[in-house]
């Protein structure tokens, strides 16, 4: 059996688009610390395989510099704001470019791993409406790719849209990452989390439709939840004509963490956060996944800090944001060592069970080498 991983281990490939180099630069460092990994680091690291030449009316042609075939490839993108300042339309032409290239190449399999991918906000069937998440992986899957990493779609039924005939789609629960820095950071020890936490903190959706991640929060740490509930005016674009929040159990001198999977324009979660301060909680803090912070956000997220109505913002490295220094208390959690033990798991053929399985706080403090070897 250890024949055959590492002959395995030793026929993958990990590389990207323009979009995401650095950040998978940072997966393959994670990837060959890895003992069983580190021989084969010099045929790992691939980020610089894919070139990508233009011609002069602006069409596009993907290179591949050296030899691929037979190997697995794991391909890193990203579609939504990028280290490239690629537009959303122009990343995704490059991916699709870069996946034909690789298969024309011979490459055994292609995985692509979108830490974010920002097509899951269109996964609404209309009669009259396309569906862009159907569209990105349509095309995706007839180039060739053939499996899809990533982290926390907008949606559970966004992987329904996965023909498991032609291909498969592992949606890691990055919430995971803000959950453990919580046990980290903020409390530390099982007595904090018993006499201080379960006493005094509470987890909060931004709406109705968030009520389950929140609920998994509150689940793990095994703390009350608050669930807010908001009515939009549809004739207007992001913008929320009132709030209702529905608690069990006072929200005045609690601290409030308020999840969300992204935060776009923080629109709605202004008008949270503004709905909040009458109750008296004794802070309000604000974690998310992915920081998509389309302008107005930074304004948004910034002066609520200053008026006192917001402390903590905590968000993962999903998105390549390079304005974030703007924005006060922001901490961002790295993600490319968990990325890394997707793809050794993917490599050697092992179970993705630790990956996905359910968060507890009170077993992480008690024994977080646990969490840290899957």
């Amino acid at each position: 059996m250890l024949r055959v991983i590492l002959i395995f281990m030793n026929e993958f490939v990990i590389t990207a688009t323009r979009t995401a180099r650095a950040y998978a630069a940072r997966v393959a460092e994670s990837v060959t610390n890895f003992a069983s990994f580190s021989s084969f680091a010099p045929s790992i690291d691939g980020i610089n395989l894919l070139d990508t030449d233009r011609f002069a009316d602006g069409e596009k042609e993907v290179v591949i510099r050296s030899s691929i075939r037979g190997k697995g490839v794991f391909l890193f993108a990203n579609c939504a704001r990028n280290e490239a300042g690629l537009s959303v339309d122009e990343a995704k032409i490059e991916l699709y470019h870069a996946v034909d290239a690789l298969k024309r190449a011979q490459a055994a399999q292609i995985t692509i791993f979108e830490p974010y991918m920002s097509s899951s906000r269109s996964d609404r069937t209309t009669r009259r409406s396309s569906v862009g998440l159907w569209t990105h992986l349509k095309i995706l899957s007839s180039l060739g790719a053939r499996h899809f990493v990533t982290y926390q779609l907008h949606s559970d039924k966004s992987q329904a849209m996965i023909d498991p005939a032609r291909c498969v789609i592992d949606d890691i629960p990055a919430l995971t990452l803000l959950k453990e820095r919580l046990c980290d950071v903020y409390i530390r020890d099982l007595e904090v989390l018993q006499n201080t936490v379960r006493n005094s903190w509470a987890f909060c959706s931004v709406d109705a439709g968030g009520e389950k991640l929140a609920r998994r929060f509150a689940n793990s740490f095994g703390v009350p939840l608050v669930v807010a509930h908001k009515q939009r005016d549809y004739a207007k674009v992001n913008t929320v004509e009132c709030i209702n929040i529905l608690s069990a159990e006072p929200v005045e001198g609690k601290v409030l963490w308020i999840i969300d999977d992204m935060i776009d324009t923080a629109g709605s979660v202004e008008a949270l956060i503004r709905a909040l301060a009458p109750m008296k909680p004794a802070e309000v803090n604000l974690m998310a996944v992915h920081p998509v912070f389309s302008h107005p956000a930074e304004e948004r997220l910034a002066k609520l800090v200053s008026e006192g109505l917001l402390r903590h913002i905590m968000v993962t490295d999903t998105i390549c944001c390079t304005e974030m220094d703007k924005i006060p208390n922001l901490e961002v959690v790295p993600s490319a060592e968990l990325s890394a033990k997707v793809i050794r798991t993917i490599a050697c053929n092992a179970s993705m069970a630790k990956l996905l399985d359910d968060f507890t706080a009170e077993r992480y403090l008690k024994s977080p080498d646990l969490f840290n070897s899957a």
